[in-house]
């Protein structure tokens, strides 16, 4: 019984999610085109898996299944959620051809029926995730932690979009503050609704814990510290750095940059001390100013509350010409 709740209410997460305004979209294949050519020696010879995607919409299917040779890939998997009608388990052994409408004839991929509704985090998903090698698609943004949790949980290597503001949620700050899980190339912003019209949404990542050589990249820094144009934050041992690219490059201290910033992160160049809700956790106690009476939920400057920050720190064993401070 205690099975079963569980996978209703995973549904009911999976049916409130295809509720949410904009949570049920689909990516276009130029942006697929664009990115995961960079990914091409990670997919030979691997079972590749789609779970959020249903064959006769997704682009991602599309990709892999026109490209099954190119890519020199395994088998192709897909999956999808549906709490309305029938859904199936596609598979692809070899290279598909579009039809005269621009798509994947289904009526030649192989099919198997799905008994609890396509959910990723259901038993029967979960074991066609065990079987693959690397899952690739675009997760509905609304379950984007569990989702993450589940690859994480089944140690899988994944290549997937999400909104910009996952970066700051709890659990995959850890994983890119542990290294376990970084940004890929580009950014997207325009998908397609289900009713096929495209529309621009927030700016979203590709979230990826298969190495690419965007994120070992040298972040050029040309400022130089002035304690004028850097204030200290009011409650916090460290300076606002209010873009990435005014980092200053002479400074060995603590300091606190848009989230935004790890998209140009190079764990070579720089060291994530923490997000600023650390501070209020307790897990870095030496940076709250003792003379602070206000709280500690975020960085305050000059009295205001500030957007979320990441505190970093040059990584003194490849930074030359830094001047010592003391936070």
């Amino acid at each position: 019984m205690a099975a079963q709740s569980d996978r209703t209410n995973d549904n009911n997460k999976l049916n409130k999610a295809n509720k949410v305004k904009d949570d049920e979209f689909y990516t276009q294949l130029k942006d697929i085109e664009k990115e995961l050519p960079h990914y091409q020696d990670y997919f030979k010879d691997k079972i590749i898996l789609c779970n959020c995607d249903d064959p006769s919409k997704s682009n991602f299917f599309k990709y892999f299944a026109i490209n099954f040779d190119q890519l020199g890939i395994k088998q192709l998997i897909a999956t999808y959620f549906n709490a309305n009608k029938p859904v199936y388990r596609y598979e692809v052994n070899n290279a598909l051809s579009l039809n005269k409408d621009g798509n994947i004839d289904l009526t030649e991929v192989k099919k198997t029926p799905l008994q609890q509704q396509g959910d990723f985090q259901s038993s029967e998903c979960i074991e066609i995730l065990k079987s693959a090698d690397i899952v690739v698609t675009n997760p509905p943004f609304s379950l984007f932690r569990a989702f993450i949790e589940v690859l994480m949980q089944h140690e899988k290597q994944f290549l997937v979009i999400g909104n910009s503001n996952a970066i700051s949620y709890k659990d995959c700050f850890e994983y890119i503050m542990n290294d376990q899980m970084w940004l890929g190339y580009n950014n997207v912003r325009w998908f397609y609704k289900p009713d096929g019209t495209l529309f621009e949404a927030a700016r979203s990542f590709w979230y990826t814990n298969l190495d690419n050589l965007k994120r070992h990249k040298r972040f050029e820094l040309d400022k130089t510290f002035c304690a004028d144009d850097y204030p200290q934050y009011d409650n916090i041992h460290a300076i606002e750095v209010g873009k990435a690219k005014n980092i200053p490059i002479d400074y060995s201290g603590v300091m606190g940059v848009p989230i935004t910033f790890i998209d140009k992160y190079n764990p070579d160049q720089f060291e994530i001390v923490g997000l600023d809700y650390h501070v209020k956790e307790g897990r870095l106690p030496h940076l709250v100013k003792s003379e602070w009476q206000g709280k500690l939920d975020r960085a305050y400057l000059k009295g205001k509350r500030l957007y979320s920050r990441v505190l970093i720190r040059h990584n003194l064993d490849n930074t030359a010409h830094i001047i010592m401070n003391k936070d």
